[in-house]
């Protein structure tokens, strides 16, 4: 039991011993576990809001492998009637929003994409539009979060994860590679893949990923699950297959295929056919149970405890920020301040 004591202007709290006691077991059923089943409700109410940015150059297949991902036309290419495949001459962001639906539980899927980058001879700053666009919406969020009378649910146009092509050259990181990860790394969560991976053998391959690995290490670049952020034994195991994993060979397609009898996603060469989801093909499945299957909940946490967080304090603790530019009012801060002097 908890009590609260006065002692002139002191407060002190007490805790009952015997909720400093071990757990032990019940005499019978209370219910407890019926809290999970309410959260489920709750979740499955109110649904889901996950947004994922592509970046990489024209040509590697983000928009057919987002589609890939949540075997629906969910990209920007697919979405845009007469779309035209056009080189931009500066980087542009462009999103597109769906609703998707599995067993009941709804998803409001939002696809960043960033047409233009990385596809003009001179690529200095190239990023600068895309952490402009990640900082603008944790501000848009911070803003809603400090009015007086704030929405029950604030809406979340984070970006929660970002999927950065890389081309299967066979040789190290570019240096365009190299600053874009380094930046984008401290303040969203970025997961490399090998795009179209079919193009090297799997020897190639292998050579390529720990070339990749050597760089990130070499450069400290931060790509997702860090190391820091592991909560306990079990979630270590898992991140540490993941990480040895990374940057994952991928091969998109949204084309289906007989194998043997069955309909597979796969892409058709003169070779034979190779299958999107066999990992004997492609990494593509281990992507998928990454940003789906295991960790959408966590990419959305750190998101929100991390990244968002450390934005948060700074743009708090900067020497120029005050309420006004929030377009807030100080007043209940100062109110409060004399409610606490009274204590």
């Amino acid at each position: 039991m908890w009590t609260l004591q006065s002692c002139g202007s002191v407060l002190t709290l007490s805790i009952n011993a015997d909720l400093a006691r071990p757990c032990t077991d019940l005499f019978g059923y209370v219910g407890i576990e019926a809290v999970l089943d309410q959260m489920r409700r709750k979740t499955i109410k109110a649904g889901l809001e996950f947004n994922i940015m592509v970046v990489g150059q024209s040509g590697l297949g983000k928009s057919t492998l987002v589609n890939t991902l949540f075997k629906s036309k969910v990209s920007r290419k697919s979405c845009t009637p007469n779309y035209e495949e056009k080189i931009s001459k500066t980087v542009k962001l462009h999103s597109v929003s769906h609703v998707i639906e599995e067993k009941g539980v709804k998803m409001k899927l939002t696809v960043i994409d960033t047409p233009g980058f990385g596809d003009q001879i001179n690529n200095d700053n190239c990023w600068e539009p895309i952490v402009k666009h990640v900082n603008e919406q944790y501000e848009k969020y911070l803003r809603e979060e400090l009015h007086i009378n704030r929405k029950r649910r604030i809406p979340d146009s984070r970006v929660h994860c970002c999927i950065y092509f890389l081309p299967a050259t066979g040789h190290r990181l570019r240096p365009i590679d190299v600053e874009f990860m380094k930046r984008l790394g401290k303040i969203v969560s970025i997961v490399p893949v090998i795009a179209k991976a079919d193009t090297l053998t799997i020897e190639e391959r292998q050579e390529f990923k720990e070339q990749i690995r050597q760089d990130l290490a070499a450069n400290g670049i931060r790509v997702y699950p860090q190391k820091e952020y592991d909560e306990d034994p079990e979630e270590r195991i898992l991140n540490d297959r993941i990480r040895e994993s990374i940057p994952f060979a991928v091969v998109g397609t949204d084309k289906e295929h007989q194998v043997n009898g069955n309909k597979v996603l796969g892409r058709k060469t003169k070779w034979g056919i190779i299958e999107v989801e066999n990992v004997a093909h492609c990494e593509f499945a281990n992507l998928r149970d990454l940003l789906i299957r295991s960790h959408l909940q966590d990419l959305k946490d750190v998101t929100h405890d991390i990244h968002y967080e450390t934005y948060r304090v700074r743009r708090l603790n900067e020497s120029n920020m005050n309420y006004s530019e929030l377009g807030l009012s100080t007043w209940p801060l100062e109110n409060k301040c004399e409610s606490d002097s009274h204590l």
